[in-house]
């Protein structure tokens, strides 16, 4: 019997055997047709393999007497196998408990420190919270990250984009999110991943210090693609459940394009017709409504960031088109900046937080404008200035640029390890645009390392 099966068989036992069993019809991949059962969408199933063995499954749509069953587990099967109706939906550990832990898409122990101690248990599946209920985003989330806290400044509550190639420096950024914000709860999310980073993540990235406040779910690449989803879901809850309690919760998301993709397996498996890039329907009505899970309630928050894979650094790929107009502010690492060396390589220019104008400070908000401005000045001279042909003098604006570009690139660079002070930021920033010159000294260039490189993708050119 594999471990989500065990998890569900209970339910099983329990249920009426009178239209809850069936027979499997066709068996595709990790997908299943059943008949004879009587399931509804998103509840558990087993499914008996070619041993006898129980597979844990979820109905993923009902048609013409037929269910349609996405396979949690892995095995063999075959036509005319048993296929057993749970009578319940998914269910999610919740509680002060899951800190430290690793689980996986179930929200089982995947670490090897036993059996969670005292937990509840709430349904997988939930409506975001009503518009109307929501708190306004009326306070601060220092990051430790200078260049978000400066340029790209987040509220409690908020929802970012960050959008990125493989290999940029997504997981070395979430890190430093994960040590550095100023959160209650932190909840991680690695979805995809291949086996090797998620320990490398957990023990580098994010190192046993900051693990202690944080709850980790991962599903890996080699799981199911209804395991993924299930990942997801999962992690959704229990930031909604610390939420529930009052607390401010970080939602670190990795990545929420292997999301759509999983869904893209299991909705095509259930006959939806593709759409734009192989995408069914589903997916452009089920990230929404996951995204919108996450943000203010009456009490709590959770601030959502979740990591965009573009394809071939197309900003204007159909996940990443649908995340940047859902989210409340786009966060973009650009592969020349990490190729130069500048980490975290965030593109100033090309991010933005739609909730900066109303938390920043005048004053922080209008140095942030300068030295924006400043940047821009100094992307449309870049060429000249490569070649020689720029004449100093010339534009007042580029040639103030030029004298601060040393200060303000030191500024954006910032070494893994190192956490900073949201106040400390903002007086640096406003230092650079002029505004205060009693600040102690400024950062310098040559106290910045450089981020380890992150490994690109497998079957991707770096």
């Amino acid at each position: 019997m594999t471990a989500a099966a065990g998890a569900i068989l209970e339910a099983a036992a329990s249920a009426e055997l009178f239209g809850r069993t069936g027979t499997v019809l066709r068996v595709q991949g990790e997908f299943i047709v059943a008949g004879g059962v009587n399931l509804r969408p998103h509840e558990l199933a087993l499914v008996d393999d070619a041993a006898g063995r129980p597979l844990a499954g979820e109905c993923t749509g009902v048609s013409a007497g037929q269910a349609h069953v996405a396979l949690l587990d892995r095995g063999t099967l075959k036509v005319g196998a048993r296929v057993v109706g749970t009578g319940q939906g998914m269910s999610v550990p919740l509680g002060r408990a899951l800190l430290g832990r690793i689980l996986d898409g179930l929200g089982r122990p995947a670490d090897a420190m036993g059996p969670l101690g005292f937990v509840r248990h709430a349904p997988g599946h939930a409506e975001p919270p009503h518009p109307l209920a929501r708190e306004p985003i009326a306070q601060v989330l220092g990051s430790g990250v200078r260049a978000i806290d400066g340029f790209l400044t987040l509220g409690r509550g908020q929802r970012v984009g960050i959008f990125a190639g493989s290999g940029v420096g997504k997981s070395t950024l979430l890190g430093m999110l994960a040590r550095g914000a100023s959160a209650d709860v932190t909840v991680i999310a690695l979805i995809g991943e291949r086996g090797r980073e998620v320990r490398d993540f957990i023990e580098h990235d994010l190192g046993p210090g900051a693990l202690r406040n944080c709850v980790v779910v991962a599903s890996t690449s080699d799981n199911p693609a209804a395991m993924r989803l299930c990942a997801a879901r999962t992690a959704t809850a229990i930031a909604e459940a610390f939420r529930a309690e009052g607390l401010d919760v970080l939602l670190l998301f990795d990545s929420l394009t292997r999301v759509a993709m999983a869904q893209r397996e299991v909705g095509l498996a259930a006959g939806e017709p593709p759409a734009t890039r192989g995408y069914p329907p589903s997916v452009y009505s089920m990230l929404p409504h996951l995204m919108e899970r996450a943000g203010p309630a009456a009490r709590g928050s959770i601030t959502a960031l979740y990591t965009i894979l573009v394809d071939g650094d197309d900003m204007d790929e159909p996940i990443a088109d649908l995340a940047r107009a859902t989210l409340d502010g786009h966060i973009v690492l650009r592969r020349s900046l990490a190729s130069a060396g500048h980490y975290p390589p965030i593109d100033i220019l090309g991010s933005v937080s739609r909730l900066m104008p109303r938390l920043a400070s005048r004053p922080h908000a209008e140095a942030a404008r300068t030295l924006r401005e400043l940047l821009a000045a100094y992307e449309e001279a870049r060429d000249l200035i490569n070649i020689g042909a720029y004449v100093g003098g010339t534009d007042p604006a580029v040639d103030r640029a030029l004298e601060l570009l040393p200060g303000v690139n030191a500024f954006l660079r910032q070494r893994p390890g190192e956490v900073s002070d949201f106040e400390s930021a903002v007086a640096h920033l406003a230092m650079l645009a002029g505004q205060d010159e009693s600040h102690p000294e400024p950062i310098l260039e040559a106290e910045i390392d450089a981020y380890p490189e992150e490994t690109p993708e497998a079957g991707e050119a770096p």
